[in-house]
């Protein structure tokens, strides 16, 4: 569905995206995770046709960006970071006034926006002008903006950035029903916890350049983090945790009444048996899961908000 090759991008001396190169699959959600700063608004602007690259090429669904925007444009749907709304025209007016921009025949752009009001929840809330509304309803106004020409590929652009939990979950819900009928997803953020849950591949950039694309497991593997489990005991003498770690079929770390194990759940049985048989009091169990911060710690040197 897109394929980007060698893309960059420089504002003066500033190489705000320098070199990087990307599929993304038709139906998939894929996830540009970086700190701010990284590059990922400066991609999603080229990608979406607001900003022309200083090189390399984007085709979007056998198009070319570059040499036919208004084309593309047809395809495409972008919700950006800042909302895009009238705020003093309600939100059927708002959604009214943007599908007439997309020359949506009238009576199917009030089925739609009604349709799509349902989709948001926020129905009942039509009438109302957008400045009564709170941070987390505008934005769902500015999805449905967005998505009122049934685009076949959807930019968003840190969507969820200060809004509520209510309004954050009722994102993730339209976003993922959005995927199921078909649509292909593009998806900046710095949170670790939108990537995990929403998308099917991710590129980490940092500084202009995607240090390693792939699903979370391909990640993991690119960056070496193992699950580990940590086993504290009542007591552990240097000889007991020795013999412990000689009966275990797992790479181990002692430290004090600790062994931390590299090992996932399902091998949590075989290894609470050789305790007992040694006589050993499991204290306390932590399972110390491999996630995305991790991931990126170790790929960059550095924390994601850093």
């Amino acid at each position: 569905m897109i394929q980007v090759s060698n893309l960059s991008k420089s504002f003066n001396t500033v190489k705000a995206v320098n070199d990087i190169s990307f599929t993304i699959n038709k139906g998939e959600i894929f996830g540009l995770l970086g700190p701010n700063g990284a590059g990922k608004s400066t991609t999603i602007n080229m990608l979406s046709t607001i900003l022309k690259s200083d090189g390399g090429q984007i085709i979007i669904d056998g198009i070319d960006v570059n040499k036919n925007p208004n084309t593309c444009k047809k395809h495409i749907g972008v919700v950006p970071q800042e909302i895009s709304l009238y705020e003093d025209l309600s939100a059927y007016e708002n959604l009214l006034f943007w599908g007439r921009l997309y020359d949506i025949p009238i009576l199917e752009l009030k089925n739609k926006i009604n349709s799509i009001l349902e989709l948001i929840g926020l129905s009942d809330r039509k009438k109302d002008l957008i400045k009564t509304y709170s941070g987390g309803m505008k934005r769902r106004i500015n999805i449905a903006a967005a998505i009122l020409h049934s685009p076949k590929v959807l930019f968003m652009d840190e969507p969820t950035v200060g809004i509520d939990p209510q309004s954050r979950n009722r994102i993730f819900e339209v976003i993922e029903t959005l995927n199921k009928q078909g649509m292909t997803i593009v998806y900046t953020t710095h949170y670790m916890e939108e990537v995990e849950r929403l998308c099917n591949r991710i590129a980490i950039i940092d500084s202009g350049k995607i240090i390693a694309q792939g699903t979370q497991s391909e990640l993991q593997n690119i960056a070496n983090i193992k699950e580990a489990i940590v086993f504290e005991f009542e007591s552990l003498s240097a000889s007991k945790g020795q013999e412990f770690q000689s009966k275990i079929d797992h790479k181990s770390i002692l430290n004090k009444n600790k062994i931390i194990v590299e090992c996932t759940t399902k091998d949590l049985p075989e290894i609470i048996i050789e305790s007992n048989n040694l006589e050993l009091i499991v204290k306390d169990i932590v399972v110390k899961k491999a996630n995305l911060e991790s991931i990126f710690l170790s790929l960059t040197g550095k924390k994601l908000r850093d």
